[in-house]
C-alpha cells in the first residue's frame, strides 16, 4: 500500500480515536497527547512518521508560554474572578432586575443585559452562569416564569463571554490565525501581508456579539407579547423604586467605566490586549477595594482560580501541539486540504462544511479542545482559498459559543444544573436552551451571508 495513503488513514483514525477517548471521560490534555503518541509509534513502525519531529516541541511550547499576547489570558481571567468574588455580578443582577422587572419579560431582559455586561467585563462563562443561576433563577421562578424560558435565558446570556471581548478564546484564536495567515500569505508569495491581531478580532466580534444580544432580546419580547404567562412582570416596591437611581450609579457605572477603559483602549489602538488586561486586572482590584469587598482571602481565591484555569488551558494546548505534529507529519493536513479544496462551490462550501463539523463537535467537546484541534488543521486551507481571517475567526467564535449550549455536554447546562433548585428538571433546562441554539444558528447564517458584520469595524478602526 502507498505510504502516503497509510499515513492519511492513520491520521483519520487518530482523529476518531481522540474523539472516542474524550467521550470515555479521560482528561482532555492526556487524551490528546496520549492518543497521538500511540498513533505516532504505530506510524513510526509503519515508516510514515519520524519521531524526530518532536524535537522542536519543547521550544514551541515555551514559545506559547512566553508569548506576550497570550499573557493577556491569565490577566483577563484574574479580572473576571475578582469581579465575581467581589459580588459585582450580584449587585448588577439585583439592580437590573429592578430596572426592567416591572415590565413583562423584564427579568429576562435584565439577565440578558447583565450577561452582556459581565461578558464585556469578565469573559468568564462558568462564573457568570452560576451567579445568574443562583440569583436570577429563584427570582424568575418566584415571579411565575416558565422554568424552560428562565433556564434558556440564563444559559445563553452567560455564554456571551465567548464572543464579546475580552474573550480568552478570541485571544488564543487571534494569535493562531495571525501566525497561520502569515504562513499562507508567504506561501502565496505575499511577503508583506496585512497583519491580523487580537485587537482586530476583538473589533470584529463586537457587532456579532451585539447581534446575538439583539436576537435574545427579540425572542424574549416575542415571548412577552405572544406568551405572557411565561414571563410575567415583577412587583417592585416603592422603597426599591426610590433607591433605584442611586443603585444604578453605584452598581452599573463602575463596570461600565471598566469596560470602556479596557475595550476602549484596545479598539482605540491606545494599548495592546495584554496592556489593557493589566489595566483591567488592577481596575477590578480597585473596584473591590472601593466597594469594601477586598480581602486577603478573596485575593488568594482569585489568584488560585486564575492559576488553575490558566494551567488547564495551557496543558490542553500542549496536548493539542502533540496532536498537531503527529497529524500533520502523517499527511493529515494534506488530506484535509484535498477534501476541502475539491468540494463544489469553492471557499463558501468549504467554510460551511467546517462550521458544520465544529457545530457537531460542540455537542461533545469543549471550546478550547475544538480550536486547538480544528483550527490548525482547517484554517490554512480556508485562508488559502481566500477566506478572510477575521471573518473566519468571528464565525468560529459564534459557533463555539453554541458548544456551551448544546446537549448532552454543554457546559452552561452543567453549570446551571449544579445550582438550579430541585423543581427545575434537567429536561426543562435542555428544552429551554433549544430556541437559543436556534438563534445561534441564525447568527451564524447571517455572518455567512454578510461577512461585513465581522470585517467592517476592524477595517474602519485599523486599516
Amino acid at each position: 500500500m502507498d505510504m502516503v495513503l497509510i499515513g492519511e488513514i492513520l491520521a483519520v483514525l487518530m482523529f476518531v480515536g481522540v474523539i472516542g477517548t474524550l467521550l470515555l471521560g479521560f482528561p482532555v490534555a492526556f487524551s490528546l497527547a496520549g492518543t497521538s503518541l500511540v498513533f505516532g509509534v504505530v506510524g513510526m513502525v509503519l515508516g510514515v512518521f519520524d519521531p524526530s519531529n518532536f524535537g522542536a516541541l519543547a521550544s514551541r511550547y515555551v514559545g506559547f508560554m512566553t508569548n506576550e499576547v497570550l499573557v493577556a489570558v491569565p490577566l483577563f481571567i484574574f479580572m473576571g474572578t475578582v469581579l465575581e468574588r467581589s459580588n459585582l455580578a450580584e449587585e448588577l443582577l439585583t439592580t437590573m432586575g429592578r430596572v426592567f422587572g416591572s415590565l413583562r419579560g423584564g427579568l429576562a431582559f435584565s439577565v440578558i443585559a447583565v450577561g452582556a455586561l459581565l461578558a464585556a467585563s469578565t469573559g468568564v462563562v462558568g462564573a457568570t452562569v452560576v451567579t445568574m443561576g443562583l440569583i436570577s433563577l429563584p427570582a424568575m421562578l418566584r415571579a411565575g416564569y416558565d422554568p424552560k424560558l428562565a433556564s434558556g435565558v440564563i444559559c445563553a446570556s452567560g455564554t456571551l463571554g465567548q464572543i464579546i471581548p475580552p474573550s480568552t478564546v478570541l485571544i488564543f484564536m487571534g494569535d493562531m490565525l495571525a501566525g497561520i495567515n502569515a504562513q499562507v500569505q508567504m506561501a502565496k508569495g505575499n511577503f508583506s501581508p496585512v497583519p491580523v491581531s487580537v485587537g482586530d478580532l476583538f473589533a470584529g466580534a463586537m457587532l456579532p456579539g451585539l447581534l446575538l444580544v439583539g436576537l435574545y432580546f427579540l425572542y424574549t419580547l416575542w415571548k412577552a407579547i405572544f406568551d405572557p404567562k411565561s414571563c410575567p412582570a415583577m412587583v417592585v416596591t416603592d422603597a426599591e423604586r426610590a433607591s433605584l437611581g442611586r443603585d444604578v450609579l453605584t452598581s452599573l457605572l463602575p463596570p461600565l467605566l471598566l469596560i470602556i477603559t479596557v475595550l476602549g483602549s484596545i479598539l482605540g489602538g491606545i494599548a495592546t490586549p495584554t496592556e489593557s488586561a493589566s489595566v483591567g486586572a488592577i481596575g477590578a482590584v480597585i473596584l473591590a477595594i472601593a466597594k469594601r469587598r477586598f480581602s486577603l482571602k478573596m485575593l488568594t481565591e482569585s489568584t488560585v482560580n486564575t492559576a488553575t484555569v490558566t494551567s488547564m488551558v495551557f496543558v490542553i494546548l500542549l496536548g493539542a501541539a502533540v496532536f498537531s505534529i503527529v497529524f500533520r507529519m502523517m499527511g493529515g493536513d494534506n488530506l484535509v486540504h484535498e477534501v476541502l479544496s475539491d468540494l463544489p462551490g469553492g471557499a463558501m462550501t468549504a467554510l460551511v462544511v467546517v462550521m458544520f463539523v465544529m457545530f457537531l463537535l460542540g455537542f461533545i467537546l469543549d471550546t478550547f479542545e475544538i480550536i486547538f484541534i480544528v483550527i490548525p488543521i482547517t484554517a490554512p486551507v480556508l485562508l488559502n482559498l481566500g477566506v478572510d481571517p477575521l471573518w473566519l475567526g468571528v464565525l468560529v467564535g459564534v459557533n463555539l459559543q453554541t458548544s456551551f449550549l448544546t446537549p448532552p455536554f454543554g457546559f452552561s447546562l452543567f453549570y446551571l444544573r449544579g445550582v438550579a433548585p430541585p423543581e427545575v428538571s434537567t429536561g426543562q433546562i435542555y428544552r429551554g436552551v433549544l430556541p437559543f441554539v436556534g438563534l445561534q444558528v441564525v447568527a451564524i447564517a447571517l455572518l455567512l451571508a454578510f461577512p461585513a458584520l465581522s470585517t467592517w469595524l476592524p477595517r474602519l478602526l485599523y486599516r
